[in-house]
């Protein structure tokens, strides 16, 4: 029997090393990376309107400084000209969002609605669905992503508040095109 010290592998002092507890969530993203069409419909409060879009999100891994902190950058632009853009200028046509993953979180430099950084908290549902929970200004939205047949598909629905009344519905159904 081999005697074993727990006192061995453990490092006190200043600058102990960092721990990677987050490789599911890792896994997961590395999962969504490349160029996805999303078909999507919004759903309007003010004015009382649906919308129909087909957009595009190129999700890229960036290299980082630190091998424990995963690096992404999100692109957005629209298929074709649309008027939703036109009738709705708060909405970010075409645009780009870098975040990092630091534990059960996703810290982003900017939100689709705001160019104020912020936190995601992200739940685990499964190991094909993330919920997103934000909150900045006066807007809280909750955000499920799920990756389906092998990756090639994701359904997102994303609801936002704003001032505690629902304000946005959407439905994304994405199709992945290049990895």
């Amino acid at each position: 029997m081999v005697a074993i010290n727990p006192k061995k592998n453990l490092h006190f002092g200043k600058n102990p090393p960092e721990i990677n507890l987050n490789s599911n969530l890792k896994r997961w993203f590395s999962r969504n990376i490349g160029l996805w069409k999303s078909n999507r419909t919004y759903y309007l409060d003010e004015p009382q309107k649906t919308y129909n879009l087909n957009m595009n999100i190129d999700i890229k891994a960036l290299e980082s400084k630190s091998e424990w902190e995963s690096h992404y950058k999100f692109t957005w632009y629209p298929e074709k000209k649309y008027n939703f853009f036109d009738e709705n200028p708060q909405y970010k046509e075409r645009g780009e969002m870098r975040a990092f993953l630091k534990g059960h979180q996703l810290m982003r430099e900017n939100f689709y609605l705001s160019s104020d950084e912020g936190i995601s908290n992200i739940k685990q549902v499964d190991e094909h669905e993330m919920i997103f929970e934000s909150s900045y200004k006066d807007w809280y939205i909750i955000e499920h992503t799920r990756l389906v047949d092998s990756d090639n598909y994701r359904f997102r629905v994303i609801y936002s508040w704003n001032k505690n009344k629902l304000k946005i519905v959407e439905n994304h159904h994405e199709i992945k095109i290049i990895e």
